[in-house]
């Protein structure tokens, strides 16, 4: 991580970086995370190289419109390690990563690409993403309730499996919800026996 501290940008700077995350996420909504950034550039009225002063990649500009989201789904999990029922609120944390994982078309899938990309922008927030809900899942099989053998990350690849469904098929409003539910009661403890917690 790179801690030089940063110079405040001029005030023509900053009209230009809030006026390209308002068109970015205008336009992200409603075309998925594929949309043109040169369309992007158009639509904030400058040139794409502004764009890309202020945000070298497509993953770095996902990562700045998610800074917030995927902050707020940490602190979410912290909450829930006091919640009485283990299981129940690692069920509710799925259900909100899947609901913000649906923000925009096609998050789904640059969150798992990104996993695998150490150089990737969104490496980092993904990552945090798993580890907020590691110590969810971690309780929840110290409680004997879920199997010793399911992983952090299995966890989020399905959870974004379940997003993808979801995204991909809109007009079954219903999906996300009977997925999650398969999913817990897949990973519900059966034969595994309880464990250490995941990996």
């Amino acid at each position: 991580m790179d801690d030089t501290p940063r110079r405040p940008m001029r005030a023509d700077a900053r009209r230009n970086y809030e006026r390209l995350l308002a068109e970015a996420e205008a336009l992200i909504a409603e075309r998925g995370t594929g949309a043109s950034l040169e369309e992007i550039a158009k639509r904030a009225d400058v040139g794409i190289g502004t764009l890309y002063r202020h945000f070298p990649t497509r993953e770095a500009l996902l990562e700045t419109l998610l800074r917030e989201r995927f902050d707020a789904l940490g602190a979410r999990a912290t909450g829930l390690l006091d919640a009485p029922d283990p299981l129940d609120a690692l069920l509710e944390w799925l259900r909100a990563f899947t609901r913000g994982t649906r923000v925009y078309q096609g998050l789904a899938e640059s969150m798992l690409a990104a996993l695998r990309d150490e150089e990737s922008e969104l490496y980092a927030s993904c990552h945090g993403m798993r580890d907020a809900g590691r110590a969810l899942l971690v309780r929840a099989q110290r409680a004997g309730t879920v199997r010793a053998d399911l992983t952090a990350l299995d966890m989020f690849v399905l959870a974004n499996a379940i997003a993808w469904a979801a995204e991909a098929l809109p007009e079954d409003a219903g999906i996300g919800e009977r997925f999650l539910t398969f999913l817990v009661e897949g990973i519900r403890l059966g034969d595994a026996g309880a464990g250490q917690g995941a990996r």
